[in-house]
C-alpha cells in the first residue's frame, strides 16, 4: 500500500511563493506516475499538474502553465511542486496523487486515473 504524505502548505500573499512536498513510502517510487490535484470550498477537485514516472515529462492545467512547476526525486521518494506568483484563486486544499493503473500514460488528468491519494495540505493566498 502506498502512502502519501504532503507538507509545505500554508498562508501567503498574493504574487508569492510556495513549495509543496509529497513523501511516498512505495516499495518503487519509479513505477508511478504522480501528480497534484486542489480542490476549493464548494468546488469540484481539479487536476493540477502531472509527471510521468522519470520525470522526464510533465503536463499542466492552463490555468498554471509558467506559474508552477512539479518535479521529482526518485531517490528520495518525494514529489514536489512549485508554486510562484500565487493568486488568491489558487487557494485550494493541494493533494498528492499516485497511479500505478496507468503509469505509463502522461496525460492523467482524471481522478480516476489515480490509485492513491494523500490527505492534502491547505495553500491559502490571501489577496
Amino acid at each position: 500500500q502506498v502512502q502519501l504524505v504532503e507538507s509545505g502548505g500554508g498562508l501567503v500573499q498574493d504574487g508569492d511563493s510556495l513549495r509543496l512536498s509529497c513523501a511516498a513510502s512505495a516499495p518503487t517510487f519509479s513505477d508511478y506516475a504522480m501528480g497534484w490535484f486542489r480542490q476549493a470550498p464548494g468546488k469540484e477537485r481539479e487536476f493540477v499538474a502531472t509527471i510521468n514516472r522519470l520525470g522526464t515529462q510533465t503536463y499542466y492545467r492552463d490555468s498554471v502553465k509558467g506559474r508552477f512547476t512539479i518535479s521529482r526525486d526518485n531517490a528520495e521518494n518525494t514529489l514536489y511542486l512549485q508554486m510562484n506568483t500565487l493568486r488568491p484563486e489558487d487557494t485550494a486544499v493541494y493533494y498528492c496523487v499516485a497511479s500505478n493503473s496507468y503509469s505509463d500514460m502522461l496525460l492523467l488528468d482524471r481522478t480516476s486515473y489515480y490509485d492513491h491519494w494523500g490527505r492534502g495540505t491547505q495553500v491559502t493566498v490571501s489577496s
